[in-house]
């Protein structure tokens, strides 16, 4: 959903506290801009949605459903929520990533999540099946896009999720527990991604192999150098043929002729292929909600490989990945020349010695934005940018299983403009942001002129030891409430 309520206190306050440190240290990182390849989309707005109950089921609910993004290149995506207290905006920038390197790399429900966008809408647009399924007469997208979206929160965020209206409360409740007893599905393949992202090597040498990983036909990557590359140099396979496309396990190497001046050149890997559902789309600059692919049309799709060859000195390559598990980045660096580089990071100096690589990880705060430099000889120089995000928002409150038919006494956690009766469904328009029926702009509806002094209070509550504060910080785009 676009941002229903504010994270925690203690949260808001860590990440806004490690943020200026980091900040003094000269670095900042983020996980999706440093990915080897795959799909870069932007956000439109919610498709398909309606409103939803957190936790009891009376008091204001939310809204949820289905996000429709846009494909840089070409093609358009469908994806839902997986972290039910983060905000987004439309226009937010998207990058495909792995399962290990955003809120469901310690998530043992995953896969859960998977059988639930396998088994469901849009991926099942038989609306007359699923509504058999629910044991209902009918179901409109509306509220099979609601119902979906309850049932990846359960999994995603550990809550209670229901859907107000009664149709889609069932469906939510019948993926919730055929999901339960499902077999787990796995991480599904990226769209397309090389390895290394980075390769170095002496001139008269192959630099290489680079391992590209496809879900595209055989043969369906195309593999192109720059108009600035060097004329003699070329992208080859193993056994030293000039190589233009590519498919899934192709290896590649790039071939730099003996006498060829010191330099750097990249490698680029473009096709269009359809993106597996199930695939975890991270914002690329800020923090921002993580969404799950649910859709996907035939779309562009891209990998770099950068490369630096010298006669002789230091030859480096560096690759950053983020380490969810350890809560940082690992940088990867290695050296193909025959003297020592060393680099800086984070005030920190790393000397790799000649024919060696080295992993070291970067300790980095959650929510934490990142951006830093590695540079070495001969104009040697990779900027790496984002934004670790590794943990869904604190659940609201714990969950209690299925959606429950009955309503509880209690109050709902996420305050909300919109009344707790059932609303008609409203669509987005993804080129304006705004909803169908209540009208204004969708990053601002819902949202306080409130927030920044409730902010301000709960960082110097949390300052003065009020580390158990806990409150709802209205976000900045809550649609349709």
């Amino acid at each position: 959903m676009f941002s229903v309520r504010g994270r925690g206190a203690a949260r808001l306050a860590a990440a806004t506290l490690v943020s200026g440190l980091v900040a003094s240290s000269a670095i900042a990182l983020a996980g999706p801009a440093m990915a080897d390849g795959g799909a870069d989309a932007t956000l439109g707005g919610l498709k398909e949605s309606g409103k939803i109950w957190i936790g009891d089921e009376e008091g204001d609910p939310i809204r949820g459903g289905l996000f429709e993004l846009t494909v840089d290149g070409g093609g358009s995506l469908q994806a839902y929520c997986i972290d039910l207290l983060t905000p987004t905006d439309p226009g937010t920038k998207y990058k495909e990533t792995d399962w290990d390197k955003s809120t469901l790399h310690d998530n043992p429900n995953a896969g859960k999540i998977r059988w639930i966008l396998q088994n469901s809408y849009p991926e099942v647009n038989d609306l007359g099946a699923l509504a058999d399924k629910a044991g209902v007469d009918a179901l409109t997208g509306d509220e099979a896009a609601t119902a979906t979206q309850a049932a990846i929160w359960k999994y995603s965020d550990n809550v209670t999720a229901t859907p107000v209206d009664p149709e889609a409360k069932a469906l939510a409740g019948y993926l919730v527990a055929e999901a339960a007893k499902a077999p787990d599905q796995e991480e599904p393949k990226v769209s397309l991604a090389a390895a290394p992202a980075s390769i170095a090597g002496k001139a008269g040498d192959k630099l290489g192999p680079v391992k590209v990983t496809t879900t595209a036909a055989d043969g369906a990557v195309k593999v192109s150098l720059p108009a600035d590359a060097p004329a003699n140099v070329k992208v080859v396979d193993k056994d030293g043929k000039a190589v233009t496309s590519a498919g899934n396990n192709t290896e590649l190497f790039l071939d730099v002729p003996a006498g060829t001046p010191d330099g750097t050149t990249k490698i680029g890997l473009q096709t269009e292929t359809e993106v597996a559902i199930g695939r975890v789309f991270g914002s690329v600059e800020g923090h921002e909600q993580t969404l799950i692919l649910a859709g996907s049309s035939k779309s562009t799709v891209n990998a770099e490989v950068t490369a630096a060859w010298a006669k002789k000195g230091a030859v480096p390559a560096v690759t950053v990945t983020e380490n969810c598990a350890k809560g940082g980045l690992d940088i990867t660096a290695s050296n193909e020349g025959d003297e020592d580089w060393t680099f800086d990071v984070k005030g920190i100096s790393y000397t790799i010695k000649a024919g060696e690589s080295k992993t070291v990880t970067v300790p980095v705060a959650e929510d934490t934005a990142y951006d830093f430099t590695i540079t070495g000889p001969n104009g040697f120089s990779k900027s790496f940018q984002g934004v670790l995000d590794c943990k869904t928002a604190p659940s609201p409150e714990p969950s209690t299983g299925t959606p429950s038919a009955t309503p509880s006494t209690g109050t709902s956690e996420t305050p909300s403009a919109s009344p707790s009766t059932p609303a008609p469904s409203t669509s987005t328009d993804a080129s304006t942001g705004t909803t169908g029926t209540t009208g204004g702009d969708l990053a601002e509806t819902g949202s306080s002129n409130a927030t920044p002094m409730i902010a301000g209070i709960a960082v110097a509550l949390v300052l003065v030891g009020g580390g158990a504060v806990f409150f709802l910080r209205k976000k900045k785009a809550a649609a349709g409430q």
